[in-house]
């Protein structure tokens, strides 16, 4: 997923997400990720993608962390559902 990193705004945001000590572990998963990808050679993970899921649906949750959660999954690699739709092909 080339092309993809996360931008200062958002960066900000996750800085402040990971310094608070109220923020649940789901949060801090995805703005660790989200931090990670400020250079674009990184692809989040499955867990963190999974973790950043969780704070999007999770009503409690502030907007700076589901802002951080929603950066972090869409720098998520995709699934293959195995019937060959999943991207680009090769040529």
């Amino acid at each position: 997923m080339a092309g993809k990193s996360t931008s200062p705004k958002v960066a900000k945001k996750a800085s402040s997400v990971l310094g608070n000590s109220s923020t649940g572990k789901a949060s801090k998963s995805a703005a660790g990720s989200a931090l990670s990808q400020v250079k674009p050679a990184k692809v989040t993970s499955a867990k963190a993608a999974s973790s950043a899921s969780k704070v999007l649906r999770d009503g409690r949750t502030g907007t700076a962390s589901k802002s951080v959660a929603g950066s972090a999954l869409s720098q998520a690699g995709r699934k293959s559902s195995g019937t060959g739709s999943g991207g680009p092909r090769k040529k």
